[in-house]
């Protein structure tokens, strides 16, 4: 394997291609007009024009990766995540065309891009599952018969879903009818199919994922778990490895049952099997997303592996050169995304140019990202302009640097998370390891981003009368800062 296509762009295109060079693989990157100045563009030995700036014209048509890999000799494709990545379609007509897709089969990839399908593969394992029904259900009178078997509050849920699209909690029956028929409506306009099942609504979850590598000899491992329950719009924010609440012996029986997950499909390649954990410390199968993940980077800082090194091992045939018992735990890495969007209006996107974009450094920080000053963002994709990962010797260590480490990244222009995600590490619910999936809905308000504001403003403040002002005035200053009560004198100020 000599060239690689990363049907993909930004922060994860250029990732891909800093290991393959690092393994001595030329990369070819494909862009949109959106694109074109890109880092990724101007990272990769060669770059092919693919199409207009809206995905489904460009970075979303089979046709056009396919035709990019013969026009540039590209043996394989790799498709980082979201886009093509999953798509069980355009893996056969990969493998149609004679080219190797970096990642699993089309037969596990349909499979378990179903949450029905998944459930049965899983049930071939004896997988813990949340009490619920095992195949889709039409039948507006029969489902809700089966709801009140299972019991209120109940979780309506798309079979072809994700990312909370058709997904309706129903706390009582005289609600049933109409949430069925939300959840059917939303899951038709999202993923073109209607399928619905219902589960019992777990109230307090944390949200555990595992993530396995399977090769082409029949060896699957897994790499331990990452804690994902700190969400907005039930997609993630902030990752870390290891969980702060699993046990030793919790971690072996998860990680076993997200082995046999994957061998019930054969898997190969990186795929995570994701769990819910309830209030009693019971965890039940949730999904299998069969790609690379977004948070990727804590599984490797904790482990010392390069996962899409991995990948493309695998995807060349070579066995993985580890056994499970081999493997171990080593610190703590946290995540967290830095989203072009805004906190203080219920985290909805920005949109505007780079005007600032200076990145933290220093020990035990990375950031994967694919900007640079002075560039936009674009309204065509996901808003996430960057991910920060911070490693530490243990958990306290890891959190006191992404503190640091958030404090030094510096970026205007446009509104991000940054602060939300200053206002997670400094929580005494996210320190203490007692959170769960509602910590945003719970914990965060306007007001505290706010306040946090206030207090930069006022130290600001300070600090410029302490260098230009009177002695007399110097002497308040440095007495106020060191008050521990400093939030309340700033009247007195």
């Amino acid at each position: 394997m000599r060239k690689i296509l990363i049907a993909n762009r930004g922060e994860i295109a250029l990732r891909i291609m800093r290991s393959a060079r690092e393994m001595g693989i030329k990369t070819v990157a494909v862009y949109s007009d959106a694109d074109r100045a890109a880092l990724h563009v101007r990272y990769a030995d060669e770059a092919v024009y693919i199409g207009l700036a809206p995905s489904n014209q460009s970075y979303l048509v089979g046709e056009k990766i396919i035709e990019a890999c013969k026009l540039t000799g590209a043996e394989a494709i790799h498709p980082g995540y979201g886009f093509l990545s999953e798509n069980a379609n355009f893996a056969r007509m990969v493998k149609e065309a004679g080219l190797i897709l970096i990642g699993p089969t089309p037969e596990a990839m349909e499979i378990m891009g179903n949450k029905l399908s998944a459930k049965a593969a899983a049930l071939k394992y004896n997988i813990p599952m949340v009490p619920g029904t095992e195949e889709a259900i039409t039948d507006v009178a029969e489902a809700k018969r089966r709801a009140v078997e299972v019991g209120f509050p109940i979780l309506i849920k798309a079979a072809a879903g994700g990312g909370g699209k058709g997904m309706r909690i129903v706390n009582t029956i005289g609600d049933f009818e109409e949430q069925m028929q939300l959840a059917v409506s939303e899951a038709v306009s999202a993923f073109g199919d209607g399928a619905v099942f219902i589960e019992r609504f777990v109230s307090s979850p944390r949200h555990i994922e595992i993530q396995v590598l399977g090769d082409t000899h029949g060896n699957i491992v897994h790499l331990f778990e990452r804690e994902c329950s700190i969400q907005r719009r039930h997609q993630k924010v902030v990752e870390e490895a290891p969980s702060s609440i699993l046990t030793q012996e919790m971690r072996s029986r998860m990680g076993k049952c997200a082995v046999d997950v994957a061998r019930a499909v054969n898997y190969i390649g990186a795929g995570t099997v994701e769990f819910i954990l309830d209030e009693n410390l019971d965890f039940f199968f949730l999904e299998m997303n069969t790609r690379l993940q977004v948070e990727h980077p804590v599984t490797e800082m904790i482990t010392g592996l390069d996962l899409v090194k991995e990948q493309i091992r695998i995807a060349r045939g070579e066995p993985l050169n580890y056994t499970q018992e081999e493997l171990k735990i080593s610190g703590h890495a946290i995540e967290l995304r830095i989203y072009a969007e805004d906190p203080d209006n219920n985290f909805l996107p920005d949109i505007g140019t780079l005007e600032t974009y200076i990145t933290p450094k220093g020990n035990g920080v990375r950031v994967d990202d694919g900007f640079e000053q002075g560039m936009e963002i674009p309204i065509y994709y996901d808003p996430m302009i960057a991910k920060l990962i911070v490693f530490g010797s243990d958990r306290a260590e890891a959190i006191e640097r992404m503190i640091r480490a958030i404090d030094e990244y510096d970026i205007t222009g446009i509104k991000t998370t940054l602060n939300f995600g200053k206002f997670v590490m400094q929580h005494d619910a996210f320190r203490s390891g007692n959170f769960d999936t509602h910590f945003v809905g719970k914990y965060f308000n306007i007001e505290s981003l706010i306040h946090d504001d206030q207090d930069e403003a006022f130290i600001a403040a300070l600090v410029g009368v302490m260098a230009f002002k009177a002695p007399e005035i110097d002497g308040t200053a440095a007495k106020l800062l060191a008050d521990n009560n400093w939030r309340k004198n700033r009247l007195k100020f």
